[in-house]
């Protein structure tokens, strides 16, 4: 992987997230923060324009759903967020996926949204428990949406540079990562896990493995980069590693038609294409070990109105983190959620 910045940048976080009480003023002042808003604009701007291009509609939809993408069911990696709103039980949602997949029956060319996410998990340098999605749906499959990401990421590159580069240069020294993502021609490297695993053969510590199924670890992210390209799709995961939802990639049930784009930190964006009626989901809902009852609904939907669609999701913090070659995501939200106490404290103080 190319190694992007070789000099300090000019512009550095004020690590505000790790202060005590008054610590936004010190973020109010920031020119880090400053720099964060424009490229956070530019994201809100560039992925609207792409979308409505590719013939998607930004939906309107709740941060609450009883239909979480995270279930207690193999093939998870986190934990949801349970609230009471007005007296119901619900939870905030970790990803709108479902209501996508529900929006695509209403807009048959595929919607989108940028909205957040929240995950019940200890935030550290790569990851949030409260954080913004940029995430779509689309009629068609893996490739479709293969060819979608890539079209979006470069769009975005090209949008950040056209709009921030020069203020982006003078800020961190560097930003012909963002000039080779934009102007990369063809698609992006492509490896299956059976050849991502066989490529790291050589090197432990870079396959987990999580009962009958094996995972990718960032050691194993980072060197695939390394060998292979700086941004490379990792596609067709143990189906028993992944979440029920994406469809199969075989008559077996063995792997998954998922993929996950790397670059910079690792997994940027995962994605996948989901079951399209509903005798696979109910299939894939006891291989997981979660209760049908729970996705009643979905499993509705797909009976009534089989739809073929696909979908991703991108951390648009992560992103921004690679944009900036920053290594710790908790100095990229404007307003943190880090290190907050548990209970009501005597005085609020932070917004």
């Amino acid at each position: 992987m190319t190694k992007l910045s070789q000099f300090r940048p000019s512009v550095q976080p004020p690590a505000t997230w790790d202060s005590g009480a008054g610590a936004f003023l010190t973020t109010l002042r920031s020119p880090w923060y400053s720099l964060v808003a424009e490229l956070q604009d530019t994201v809100q701007v560039a992925t609207a324009d792409y979308a409505r291009s590719r013939g998607l509609k930004a939906l309107s939809l709740p941060l609450t759903t009883r239909t979480i993408t995270c279930p207690s069911g193999l093939g998870s990696d986190t934990e949801p967020v349970a609230v009471n709103v007005s007296g119901v039980d619900t939870y905030l949602s970790d990803s709108a996926q479902f209501l996508l997949e529900y929006g695509c029956q209403i807009a048959p060319g595929g919607c989108y949204g940028i909205l957040p996410s929240f995950r019940n998990e200890v935030p550290d340098a790569t990851h949030l428990s409260q954080f913004t999605h940029s995430e779509a749906e689309i009629p068609g499959g893996l490739d479709d949406l293969i060819d979608y990401v890539e079209g979006y990421v470069k769009a975005l590159a090209g949008s950040i540079l056209d709009r921030c580069g020069d203020r982006l240069a003078e800020a961190r020294g560097d930003v012909s990562h963002l000039e080779r993502m934009a102007n990369s021609a063809g698609g992006f490297e492509r490896l299956t896990f059976d050849e991502a695993e066989r490529l790291l053969r050589d090197e432990e510590g870079c396959i987990g493995y999580e009962g009958d199924g094996r995972t990718l670890n960032r050691k194993g992210e980072r060197l695939l980069m390394e060998r292979v390209n700086e941004f490379v799709w990792v596609t067709h995961f143990d189906h028993l590693t992944v979440p029920f939802y994406q469809a199969f990639g075989d008559n077996e049930g063995r792997t998954a038609k998922n993929a996950d784009l790397l670059f910079g930190l690792g997994e940027i964006v995962g994605s996948g294409e989901r079951h399209t009626d509903a005798e696979p989901v109910r299939k894939s809902l006891a291989m997981h070990n979660v209760p049908e009852h729970d996705y009643a609904w979905y499993v509705d939907m797909k009976q009534e109105m089989p739809l073929r669609t696909a979908g991703f999701g991108m951390g648009v913090e992560r992103f921004l983190m690679w944009v900036l070659d920053h290594h710790d995501i908790r100095d990229i939200p404007l307003v943190s959620r880090v290190g907050e106490t548990t209970k009501w404290p005597e005085s609020v103080d932070r917004p």
